[in-house]
């Protein structure tokens, strides 16, 4: 039974899997980040194992769902017989359709999820009907908190919550005044990660404004603006500073 329970889900999930993609223009590569030609930037998935995680419960819901099901079926079918005969499609309807949708769905859950670093941020993405696009430049993050129960231990893989002090913003570019999460989910490698990511927070937090420029005429790629764009905005700044003492000269 279960057997081609999963069978019969798997030829599901590859027609769903295809038809939404389509339909909902879902891409199918990595989201990318601004960066510099030679950049290095590092795109992965959730591990393998976060995925026999999902499926663990998703077995243990439609057991425990079908159970009693099947309890209710039996009843009705003891108390009336004709109704038990008469609501037996139904009843195999409502016992096996959601359980394919309920594995398409983890799935998609799994194959949507991607997360892009470079050497100055970080994008995470989920989503299939609605995308949700984080991006995190580690000059904002305070903290990395790895989290792992029990269970995700068993399975050999831990969570990541990149905690930022409110300088993060969405993929459409929007900024946040307030301190927000990214979450990064079923990470064989959290630990490495994580102090990978604080590594390079560290590395932006203490660089100098001249450590963060290329070769002149380049973008800088946390601000988009060139060496003579630095420059220029340095000299209106000091000059503003100035004003209010030749104001005081003049008077």
């Amino acid at each position: 039974m279960n057997e081609s329970i999963h069978a019969a889900c798997t030829w599901c999930y590859e027609g769903v899997w295809s038809m939404l993609t389509n339909w909902f223009r879902v891409p199918r590569q990595p989201p990318t980040l601004p960066v510099a030609d030679d950049t290095v930037v590092t795109s992965f998935r959730p591990s393998d194992n976060y995925l026999r995680y999902l499926k663990l419960f998703f077995w243990i819901g439609c057991v425990a769902i079908d159970i009693g099901l099947a309890i209710l079926w039996i009843v009705i079918a003891v108390a009336s017989p004709l109704v038990g005969i008469l609501i037996t499609p139904l009843m195999l309807f409502v016992m096996i359709v959601p359980d394919i949708v309920a594995y398409v769905a983890i799935h998609l859950k799994f194959d949507t999820m991607w997360y892009v670093l470079s050497d100055r941020s970080m994008r995470i993405r989920r989503g299939i009907w609605v995308i949700h696009e984080t991006t995190i430049t580690f000059e904002n993050i305070q903290n990395v908190r790895l989290t792992q129960g029990p269970i995700e231990r068993y399975f050999g893989f831990a969570n990541l919550v990149v905690e930022t002090a409110g300088g993060g913003a969405s993929a459409e570019g929007q900024s946040h005044g307030q301190p927000h999460q990214g979450i990064m989910v079923g990470l064989a490698n959290a630990s490495e990660l994580r102090d990978c990511i604080m590594d390079k927070a560290r590395q932006s937090q203490s660089a100098g404004l001249g450590d963060d420029r290329h070769d002149s005429g380049k973008k800088c790629m946390a601000t988009g603006f060139t060496d003579v764009d630095v420059a220029l905005l340095a000299e209106i700044r000091n000059q503003i500073v100035q004003l209010p003492l030749q104001n005081a000269t003049g008077n």
